[in-house]
């Protein structure tokens, strides 16, 4: 028997949509979103790369069904998206897929090859020669923070380096808040690529032992265009709401820019070097 597949390809979908202090359920075969005075409204997953529900949220198992079922991934995230703590599957990886990247993360030379690929897409720029893979890492953790210097002072603010503590949040400057919970949303809408293209998030090549390092490895292409640029306009305009205004703008661009566009092909032309 021949069907339709009827579902929203990921590039026309919305990146992403927060719920925080909510119920979400199926009522009449959608899925809906209670808050706490009881107010019900219904969210069309099907049109959603990812749901991301915050602390104080409950999700009903049939909601969870309709969620896999629309290949709308679910994350469960730290207050303001700042954490991501543990992710649903789309069901839609491929062992063909999975198998090609482990095959070239495990061989030095096409790791090595893909590192060097990314290096020089990330820098635009010539990558230096006879350098291994942990070289390569201690030479961009040089570059980024020459980047996330340029960019303040293009911003007009202070930067003091990347410096955080999650188990302390609200002691953070701004400027690190904002760029947390502007990358976590990156990485967010980088993971639901990954996943949906059939890839495992946790093989990575320049990130290495980490549950998310391929996710890592190709939100970091994207970062000094996308996340780290937003959080500090928010900064600048001296946001009352750092976090949540983050979030809006962010939406915004990845709309404007069609970055679910270019993620799939990012990933596979990533790969392609080393295969």
């Amino acid at each position: 028997m021949i069907t339709d597949d009827i579902r929203v390809p990921l590039r026309d979908r919305d990146p992403f949509l927060h719920v925080r202090r909510g119920f979400v359920d199926v009522e009449d075969g959608a899925v809906v979103v209670a808050d706490v005075n009881g107010v019900r409204m219904q969210v069309p997953v099907g049109a959603l790369a990812c749901l991301m529900l915050e602390p104080g949220t409950t999700i009903s198992h049939e909601a969870v069904k309709a969620c896999a079922a629309e290949d709308c991934l679910l994350l469960w995230v730290g207050e303001g998206g700042v954490r991501m703590y543990s992710a649903g599957t789309p069901g839609s990886a491929r062992s063909d897929k999975l198998l090609t990247q482990l095959a070239i993360a495990a061989d030095p030379r096409r790791r090595l090859l893909v590192v060097r690929g990314m290096f020089a897409r990330r820098f635009r720029g010539e990558v230096p020669e006879k350098r291994s893979v942990e070289q390569l890492r201690g030479l961009e953790g040089v570059r980024v923070r020459e980047k996330y210097t340029e960019l303040a002072q293009k911003h007009g603010l202070t930067w003091g380096g990347r410096q955080y503590d999650p188990k302390a949040w609200a002691k953070g400057t701004d400027t690190n808040r904002a760029i947390s919970a502007a990358n976590a949303c990156l990485y967010a809408v980088t993971e639901c690529a990954v996943l949906v293209a059939g890839y495992s998030p946790a093989i990575g090549f320049l990130h290495s032992g980490k549950p998310l390092s391929f996710v890592y490895d190709i939100a970091d292409l994207f970062k000094f265009e996308v996340s780290v640029p937003a959080a500090m306009e928010i900064v600048k305009k001296q946001s009352r709401d750092v976090e949540g205004d983050v979030r809006r703008l962010l939406r915004e661009r990845f709309l404007a820019t069609k970055l679910m566009e270019q993620l799939v092909p990012t990933i596979e032309e990533v790969l392609d070097v080393g295969d």
